[in-house]
């Protein structure tokens, strides 16, 4: 049987093509670890170090909502990553140098200390790559 409603995702512009689909291949890797590490230290040892897993939780939190955004495509999810990247780059920046300024405010490291440096700063490339690609991507 053949539906003769419109097909919702019709009119939506791809942001998954090309370039595109290595961004979204790399925040959905930075979900999972993010996840995964945060629910972890969470759920074991949150009271040697609640800011740090705090922070990563949230960046967990960012990776998924963009990655998500991504793969939805279209003009609104467009402006919602690009929007989300730049909070993601802020935050990033912050927190990077919050750690290198004043190490011991966290007994543990956070997915954006030292600007990423334990996940080959990726947390600081992503951002960055993510908006060049989504201002170029403007439908």
């Amino acid at each position: 049987m053949t539906s003769t409603t419109p097909d919702r995702n019709a009119g939506r512009k791809r942001l998954v093509t090309g370039p595109g689909l290595l961004l979204v291949w790399l925040y959905g890797v930075m979900s999972v670890g993010a996840v995964s590490r945060s629910a972890y230290q969470i759920a074991t040892e949150f009271d040697r170090a609640p800011l740090a897993y705090t922070l990563s939780a949230i960046a967990a939190v960012v990776y998924a909502f963009i990655t998500y955004t991504l793969v939805r495509g279209g003009e609104t999810a467009r402006r919602v990553a690009l929007g989300c990247c730049a909070v993601e780059l802020a935050g990033v920046l912050v927190v990077g140098t919050w750690t290198l300024i004043s190490p011991g405010s966290f007994p543990d490291a956070t997915v954006w200390s030292k600007y990423g440096a334990g996940y080959l700063l990726i947390p600081v490339i992503l951002p960055i790559t993510g908006l060049l690609w989504l201002r170029r991507s403007r439908g």
